[in-house]
């Protein structure tokens, strides 16, 4: 089958102009037909702080009422995805930036309220193969924000590294699919202080053992339930890393190799 490769990219990644460009410049060289799924936390937080509206954030997730929602799409739909369009353009990468909304990428429903009330947060129902395959075929490079609809009308702020999943996964029958989580770290890091303790190669079993420990925490979970879930779902390969990484495939690599254990 023919490749795929997706990249979301998060943390200071996309807020810093130094790693941006590294990045972008690394997202242009890969070939062959790809997507650019992008967070921007940070840049919301920023925004919402000057706004006087509270942060509040659970295990690496953003709780969003109607005004963090507002900024949520100001930020990421706006700002960050129109920034990281405009860099690809110039570098001759066709891109197009699009959210859940537009032409009905991606759909969802509100979280519903268990222990916690997320309020405008969207699990993904569904994803729209079809009309990104149209854009696919003509070289046209999606570049997708994390928000999403729910068919009635309501726009919900979604996991970035949820979006990128369910997108290898919906396309993993159609494409071999190769999906990289991109951040600032050189890959999962063994010591949080050490830039160079990066796990090679990361089993879901030691996932959840370093997690009890608390060496792997905060936003670094739901990427890594997300990436764990997507791969027993048909994607090829996963991988952590860093924008200089890109190219050579260097980071932390996901196995799955102990689940039938």
């Amino acid at each position: 089958m023919e490749r795929l490769t997706i990249v979301k990219v998060g943390g200071k990644v996309v807020e810093e102009k130094e790693s941006l460009e590294q990045l972008l410049k690394s997202f242009s060289s890969i070939r062959g037909k790809k997507i650019l799924v992008h967070g921007g936390g940070r840049a919301a937080t920023a925004l919402a702080t000057r706004l006087g509206v509270e942060t509040k954030m659970v295990e690496g997730r953003r709780i969003t009422d109607a005004e963090t929602l507002e900024i949520a799409v100001m930020v990421y739909a706006g700002l960050v995805n129109k920034s990281i369009v405009a860099g690809l353009q110039a570098k001759g990468c066709n891109a197009i930036g699009l959210t859940g909304a537009d032409l009905s990428v991606i759909h969802s429903v509100k979280r519903p309220v268990k222990d916690i009330d997320y309020g405008f947060v969207g699990d993904v129902m569904g994803v729209n193969t079809s009309e990104l395959r149209l854009l696919l075929n003509e070289e046209v490079v999606p570049v997708m924000a994390p928000i999403t609809h729910d068919m009635k009308g309501q726009l919900l702020n979604t996991n970035a590294d949820t979006i990128a999943a369910e997108l290898a996964i919906a396309f993993s029958d159609i494409y071999t699919v190769n999906l990289f989580y991109c951040f600032e770290k050189k890959g999962v890091l063994l010591d949080p202080n050490d830039e160079n303790s990066v796990i090679p190669e990361l089993t879901y079993k030691r996932f959840k053992a370093l997690q009890t420990e608390g060496i792997i925490n905060e936003g670094m979970i739901p990427k890594l339930d997300n990436s764990f879930n997507a791969m027993r779902n048909g994607v090829n390969q996963i991988l952590i890393t860093n924008p200089e990484q890109i190219a050579n495939a260097r980071g932390t690599r996901l196995s799955l190799k102990d689940d039938d254990e």
